[in-house]
């Protein structure tokens, strides 16, 4: 059964709160504002802007203490043929993150992680095609607004947030008569392998946004949930992050009506297209959105992919179960087999509720959390 009621319970339970959606927008925002701010930057910071899970809507709430990871990408004007250690580059931003995050930094991979009490940040540096800055600048790449909040981003000169729209007759009229910007993959520095690869986060969006609307507004829940099965059952699998949310895209049917369709189809999609890479312990090849030549599974061995695809073809049969369960009962008790204890029990349900079996007045879900309000709440 879809128990949409149910699922509408469930995925309330694991998204972030609404205090760590604050925290994380307090965090981002003051880091943005004083990168941009900050006058030795100015002369190579064309923009910052959101990716990662966060700006694609498919984070799922930190377990018990831990933080929610925000990714912000810093456009710049640096020439990486100039800097062919990108360690160079990177060094461009180590006066600024003294100066407001001594002591909370620390160089990675192919970023800069900083690490507050609130919210961990992940600052991205990298070099883009001088033709872009307009691309960049734009309030479409700016806006921090999710697949969760609107149906109508477009990647287009004209496009900007709702309450700025003095009408949206107008408004769409002047997006029909554009085409959507054609972009080029950034290059972010890779220290670990001395060099500059390329990534293309807006593509990753823009697939994302695309990809939810053609499933009825469910694919990005598809996403939570499947991450949130894997959390608790198998929280060591690889595939996780990303990659699993690339995957989960790739085996995801578009039109589909339901989360709990979405789950089901998906999971037996993957066991489906890839059984004879399992058994070989071979590792697929999923092209990355705007780097076709970039593998997103790259960093998974083949017996990595083997007990992960292990583990899905378990999942999938108990969520067909679920699904084609002929009583509530019976479909509750296999979801929560799926999902473990966040998924609702039949006495919390508003189906349950609205069958009579309880004198109570039907689940009303929260309200959406107001992104006007731009205020930081703390600083770093």
């Amino acid at each position: 059964m879809k128990l949409t009621t149910y699922f509408t319970k469930f995925l309330q339970a694991i998204r972030p709160t609404e205090n760590q959606r604050d925290d994380c927008k307090t965090g981002h925002q003051t880091l943005r504002n004083r990168l941009e701010s900050y006058e030795d930057l100015k002369q190579i910071l064309v923009s910052t802007f959101l990716q990662g899970s966060y700006r694609r809507a498919t984070p799922v709430r930190p377990k018990g203490e831990a933080k929610l990871d925000v990714d912000i990408i810093a456009v710049t004007r640096l020439n990486r043929h100039d800097y062919p250690n990108p360690d160079k580059a990177m060094d461009k931003f180590v006066p600024f993150l003294r100066k407001y995050y001594k002591g909370k930094y620390q160089r990675q991979g192919r970023s800069f992680g900083i690490e507050l009490s609130y919210v961990n940040l992940d600052l991205v540096i990298t070099s883009a095609p001088s033709e872009a800055e307009e691309v960049y600048k734009s309030q479409a790449v700016q806006t921090f607004l999710t697949p969760e909040d609107i149906d109508d981003w477009f990647l287009v000169k004209s496009w900007i947030p709702p309450e700025e729209r003095s009408s949206q007759t107008a408004f769409f009229e002047a997006i029909r008569q554009e085409q959507e910007w054609k972009t080029e993959p950034l290059w972010i520095p890779n220290r670990d392998a001395g060099a500059w690869e390329q990534t293309h986060p807006l593509e990753q969006i823009k697939w994302t946004w695309g990809k939810n609307a053609r499933c009825n507004k469910h694919y990005v829940n598809v996403v939570k949930a499947t991450k949130w099965w894997q959390r608790v059952h198998h929280p060591d699998d690889r595939p996780k992050g990303y990659p699993l949310e690339h995957l989960v895209g790739v085996c995801c049917p578009d039109s589909i009506t339901s989360v709990a369709e979405g789950v089901t189809l998906t999971l037996e999609n993957i066991v489906a297209n890839y059984s004879a890479y399992a058994e070989c312990q071979l590792v697929p090849y999923l092209p990355d959105h705007g780097v076709p030549g970039h593998n997103v599974l790259e960093r998974v061995s083949g017996a990595e992919f083997a007990e992960f695809y292990e583990h899905t073809e378990a999942a999938a049969q108990i969520a067909r179960e679920a699904l084609d369960a002929e009583t509530k009962e019976e479909s509750i008790e296999k979801w929560q087999e799926l999902f473990g204890s966040k998924f609702p029990d039949s006495d919390d349900s508003d189906d349950n509720r609205n069958s009579g079996n309880r004198a109570k007045g039907p689940f009303v879900a929260p309200p959406r959390q107001q992104t006007g309000d731009l205020t930081p709440r703390r600083y770093g």
